[in-house]
């Protein structure tokens, strides 16, 4: 069997769930007899330096089966490949490929049209597509939250999305709809990482036969479990991932601000993460206020630190370093792949109760909820670990570790046939 998976950018070049969960299942599938997965990762012209003179598909770094796509001109509100010579170059890669599945992880980049054109070029081939957020439904960055007041939001409609968007007329939104529901016919089966994606997928318009739950594997990279050796206070916190808007760093230093007019100080927090420079100028002007004004403190009063990027295989080390995960949130997280991160090295998530933080971390059991984009739920959250006798052992021993990215693969494989 050959399975061409299409990925968002590669995680490599960009850090990000969806294209991690990806290329650990391309790995995985690698592993598999007969099985051979080829990948396919979009890119934008951010990475001209990648882009070769008249090429369209380029090799990845000499890897073997592994390519890039060399987006132009993309049109992020349709979601369309408007260049014809891309999607030829997209054609005779199908015809010289041959897969058996074509398997896609995102349409940004590539363009929904694109699912229509693999139709028709492979009649036979099984097309699957993961559902990695919201974008099919909502032209907000797919986050579903409301630009009028950051409220989340249960559904579209083009009247309620003009609002989001003001710039676009009620019927440019039915339009869009329609346009990508039509290219999602040529589906066979849509998968998503959470339950309760099934539903609002359903509620959208999809049918629910076509909707399959598969949960998103994780590469154990550790050996065992993180040794914790006995310690007084279980006071150091940590954020890992991207920092940006939606995920909830402002509602984090808000509660720290919090605790801190409270004469509460006795914990640390650090941040691990990157792609600060895809958030908005405001959030990243406040991150680096905030950071410029922690580090004009005395030492002794330093509360946050900023570690950065990193990479996978640093992760072991940087989640030594803290006792707790801080997942914040704003908007419903589709999977949250940093809880199956903490959960591998035996660390309790604090998280936003929304979307499928949630529907994984139960209160009070493995992990605990707060309010989401209150920090000031997450402040006295925060307290409660601090100082809440046991609570941290408890929660840790509860937590069981995360699928694995070869149960993932097997239940891919599954589908696939």
């Amino acid at each position: 069997m050959k399975v061409l998976l299409l990925s968002l950018y590669h995680p490599e070049l960009v850090r990000g769930g969806a294209q991690q969960v990806c290329y650990e299942l391309f790995g995985a599938l690698k592993a598999k007899p007969d099985v051979e997965p080829v990948l396919l990762c979009a890119v934008d012209p951010a990475f001209e330096r990648l882009y070769k003179t008249g090429a369209r598909i380029t090799g990845f770094d000499g890897r073997p089966n592994e390519f890039l796509f060399l987006s132009r001109d993309y049109d992020d509100f349709w979601h369309k490949t408007p260049s014809r010579l891309l999607i030829e170059s997209y054609v005779e890669f199908l015809l010289s490929v041959q897969p058996d599945v074509v398997h896609f992880h995102h349409f940004l980049l590539f363009g929904a049209d694109l699912v229509t054109v693999t139709r028709r070029t492979l009649p036979s081939a099984r097309i699957v597509f993961t559902l990695h957020e919201f974008i099919p439904i909502c032209a907000e960055r797919g986050q579903m939250v409301r630009r009028t007041d950051g409220a989340q939001c249960d559904h579209a409609g083009p009247v309620r999305c003009h609002q989001c968007q003001p710039e676009h007329g009620p019927e440019r939104f039915f339009l869009r709809e329609q346009w990508i529901k039509r290219h999602f016919e040529a589906v066979d089966l849509f998968t998503t990482p959470s339950r309760f994606m099934i539903d609002l997928y359903a509620r959208w318009g999809l049918e629910p036969a076509r909707l399959a739950h598969v949960p998103n594997g994780q590469k154990n990279r550790a050996a065992s479990r993180l040794p914790d050796p006995p310690r007084a206070k279980r006071n150091r916190f940590g954020f890992f991932g991207q920092l940006i808007d939606h995920k909830g760093v402002h509602v984090l230093l808000e509660a720290v601000d919090q605790l801190r007019r409270e004469g509460f100080t006795d914990f640390t927090v650090e941040l691990n993460g990157d792609n600060i420079s895809a958030a908005t100028s405001a959030h990243r002007e406040l991150i680096d206020d905030y950071l410029e004004r922690e580090t004009e403190r005395p030492p002794g009063e330093r509360l946050v630190a900023m570690n950065g990027s990193y990479e996978v295989a640093q992760l072991r080390q940087r989640m030594a370093r803290v006792d707790w995960c801080v997942a914040p949130s704003v908007w419903k997280e589709a999977f949250a792949l940093v809880i199956s991160e903490a959960w591998m090295f035996g660390r309790p998530v604090i998280c936003s109760d929304l979307g499928a933080m949630a529907e994984r971390v139960r209160h009070e059991w493995n992990g605990l909820l707060f309010n989401a984009g209150d920090a000031a739920a997450l402040a006295a959250t925060i307290r409660r670990a601090c100082t809440e006798p046991g609570l941290w052992q408890s929660l840790s021993r509860r937590i069981e570790p995360p699928a694995s990215d070869d149960a993932m693969a097997d239940d891919f494989l599954k589908l696939y046939r």
